[in-house]
């Protein structure tokens, strides 16, 4: 019964970690803290399996995003979170696909770790603010101001997404077409003015170091990357055969459609757009190999 218990909640366990942290990789360790410390504890005790593992695991997830937050200091380039693949039923289900979506977890880079997760718990998973102090250790006046603060932050920072799912299907295929056909007038088509380019190699992949602005400096770069020399050059830097063929697809990744690049059967590359007016805001380029370790795991 012990193990059934913990199994049946798994999956919820994850997605807790997983949106506190930013990270499959981090979130899958703690959950299996989390079940070590399950195993060890008398269970007649526990009232509510439940409520004690999500109150584990959010503490966990808590204490290893503080040790987190100080190794992205000095971490090569921007920060981007782990991207995961997200299945047709999850995607349809608004309130677990939006608190999955890239925007919202860069976004939520900018809360303390205990904004963090009181948001998660609070926005994902409902849970009652008594339980959320519980878990935070504060009080349940505390709890709420932190809830209040934490909203405030991502309300001021989340890009207003003025497209559906189908919508972002569409400009995500064209996107693909444009890019790697060398179209550069129909890829500039598709950009925003001020449209902006967050790359994350991490210093193991080629990407941008810096955010790219603009119309013509994001595009230059797409088209650039996309031809034949910078293609060769990016796969000899994930440690690809040069010559490997690429494949080009849009796929569900974090709720939403994006574009995703593979050579035999592995994920190189996960790009995410943001479509704001019937164009591309943001476009986020996920490279580092290490962000995408976990996808072939899970393949």
């Amino acid at each position: 019964m012990t193990t059934e218990i913990f199994h049946e909640h798994r999956v919820l366990l994850v997605g807790v970690a997983y949106r506190i942290l930013g990270s499959a990789a981090d979130a899958e360790d703690v959950v299996q803290e989390a079940w070590l410390r399950w195993s060890g504890v008398e269970h007649e005790s526990v009232a509510d399996p439940k409520a004690y593992l999500i109150r584990v695991t959010s503490r966990l997830a808590i204490d290893r995003l503080r040790w987190a937050q100080s190794r992205r200091e000095s971490y090569v380039g921007p920060w981007l979170p782990e991207p995961i693949v997200t299945t047709p039923d999850v995607a349809e289900r608004a309130e677990l696909s939006d608190s999955v979506e890239l925007a919202l977890l860069v976004v939520m880079e900018r809360l303390s770790p205990l904004e963090r997760a009181v948001f998660v718990l609070r926005e994902a998973f409902d849970l009652p603010f008594s339980e959320i102090a519980e878990v935070i250790g504060r009080s349940e006046a505390a709890t709420r101001q932190l809830a209040r603060r934490a909203r405030e932050h991502v309300q001021e920072g989340r890009p207003r997404f003025d497209a559906d799912r189908v919508r972002r299907r569409e400009i995500t295929e064209r996107f693909i077409n444009a890019a790697t056909s060398g179209d550069l007038e129909g890829l500039m088509a598709l950009l925003s003015d001020g449209v902006t380019l967050v790359g994350d190699g991490g210093g193991k992949a080629r990407a941008p170091l810096r955010v790219l602005v603009g119309q013509a400096k994001v595009g230059r770069f797409l088209t650039s990357a996309a031809s034949p020399s910078d293609i060769h050059k990016f796969m000899g830097s994930i440690g690809v055969e040069e010559y490997a063929e690429l494949t080009f697809e849009v796929a569900s990744f974090n709720g939403g459609p994006a574009a995703v690049i593979s050579t035999a059967g592995r994920v190189v590359t996960v790009i995410s757009l943001v479509v704001v007016d019937g164009r591309i805001d943001t476009i986020y380029l996920i490279a580092n190999p290490e962000k995408m370790a976990h996808l072939h795991q899970a393949s």
